[in-house]
């Protein structure tokens, strides 16, 4: 089990979250405070292009063990920081950040489109669950500019 959990991280192409900062929302008398959490990633084909994703994390005792469910709305904005290189064939639709949002069935995900005839790259932030995923959603776009 645990060389499988090492092979995914090792193998997996989706960019990994560096948190910037998080403020409480709710108190919480046992375990964390309800929270938003402010994390930045590169995408990881696109070289020059870091995004930050602000979510909901749920706090309490449930939240603390990693059992309670987050809430769905989050917010992204993507940003050209250096020269722009694609490191292979970008795909519409292909996941670039993806995150455990409750203990089995819902994640959080950012996937990315190339707007060809406008030179853009659009980023959209949304989650979705097995059953029944949720319609809010977040979107940004990234003109391909010189550097």
């Amino acid at each position: 089990m645990r060389a499988l959990a090492l092979a995914t991280l090792l193998f997996s192409p989706l960019a990994l979250a560096e948190t910037i900062g998080e403020v409480s929302t709710v108190f919480k008398w046992l375990g964390p405070n309800d929270k938003v959490v402010v994390e930045a990633f590169d995408d990881p084909k696109v070289e020059g292009v870091t995004c930050y994703l602000s979510r909901a994390k749920t706090g309490g005792v449930s939240g603390g063990l990693g059992l309670a469910e987050d809430r769905s709305e989050a917010s992204l904005e993507c940003l050209q920081t250096g020269a722009i290189r694609f490191k292979g064939e970008l795909k519409d639709g292909e996941e670039v950040f993806k995150e455990r949002t409750s203990l089995v069935f819902k994640s959080m995900q950012v996937v990315r489109f190339h707007d060809q005839k406008r030179n853009t790259l659009v980023y959209l932030v949304y989650s979705d669950r097995i059953i029944e995923g949720s319609p809010q959603n977040s979107l940004t776009a990234v003109p391909i500019r010189p550097w």
